[in-house]
């Protein structure tokens, strides 16, 4: 169930705000005259969900490369490209 709090209460009970955004790992949706204004999350939370939105655009263009007709690599081929990168390193 969403959070939604007034926008008095991001200035007037802030801290308040700030405990529950940790505390609930979720957006608080702010209102102001009554419609939606704002969104407030931890850092935590909008980390995570940058990196859920990095990894569905990877996800997305490899779908994509699949779709157009590439095969991509094996894994014994990934393997030899890793192997290959360590060993001119040393």
């Amino acid at each position: 169930m969403p959070i939604i709090k007034p926008i008095s209460d991001l200035r007037n009970k802030s801290n308040e705000i700030s405990e529950l955004a940790h505390n609930s790992g979720e957006p608080i949706f702010i209102t102001k005259n009554g419609k939606g204004d704002l969104v407030v999350m931890s850092m935590s939370h909008y980390s995570k969900l940058q990196f859920k939105l990095d990894l569905l655009g990877k996800l997305s263009f490899a779908q994509n490369q699949k779709a157009d007709g590439d095969n991509g690599k094996t894994l014994k081929q990934v393997m030899q490209n890793i192997r290959a990168t360590i060993n001119a390193g040393r």
